[in-house]
């Protein structure tokens, strides 16, 4: 069966989710609020960059009347970006080697896992802070469109649903877990009180 390449929507291979918003919607510099999320795209996945490479070009065909005069432009500006070229790697580690898009929902986007019920199907996620989070990993379902705004013509990408495929490191001082913060400690009271007999 030969894939479709003359769509706007991709479903990507594995990536990393940062700056994740989508168990509330945010608004970003007086925005209307969304739900939304980062994609970390490996650059070594050129099976998902060649997708959303099509589905942008794609996007333009479909909306090239969008653009001025009916055409699509010669440099066409796209959201995907270089994270390499556009991040500090130094302080942010986890944008080496990636490619990085956002997308966003302004209605509530599906999230499910891998665990299916006893129909077969996959099991939505918890609404949970400890389950959906920056630095988890899965697979997104975008949509690519084309847009001109104020004067900016490009091609951007809406978020539909996510899965969950596994947990990761928490990115951008996401809540560590109690429990972890504070499992080296031990009490040393008893020392405390040796200490203050040795001083009296």
């Amino acid at each position: 069966m030969t894939e479709n390449t003359n769509t706007t929507k991709v479903i990507t291979d594995i990536v990393r989710f940062s700056f994740v918003h989508l168990l509330e919607p945010t608004s970003f510099e007086g925005q209307e609020p969304k739900y939304s999320v980062m994609l970390l795209i490996p650059k070594t996945d050129s099976k998902t960059l060649g997708k959303i490479k099509a589905a942008q070009k794609a996007a333009a065909e479909l909306g090239k009347s969008k653009f001025k005069n009916n055409k699509i432009p010669a440099k066409l500006k796209t959201t995907l970006r270089d994270g390499d070229e556009e991040m500090d790697t130094e302080e942010y580690p986890e944008f080496k080697g990636m490619m990085f898009i956002n997308v966003s929902n302004k209605n509530k986007v599906g999230m499910v896992g891998t665990q299916r019920d006893e129909h077969g199907k996959l099991k939505r996620l918890a609404e949970d802070p400890e389950e959906v989070y920056s630095g988890m990993y899965g697979r997104a379902s975008i949509n690519f469109f084309a847009f001109n705004t104020a004067g900016n013509q490009g091609v951007s990408a809406g978020l539909n649903n996510i899965q969950k495929t596994r947990d990761g490191d928490h990115l951008g001082g996401g809540a560590a877990k109690p429990e972890n913060d504070f499992d080296d400690w031990e009490d040393d009271t008893e020392d405390a009180d040796m200490d203050d007999d040795l001083l009296d």
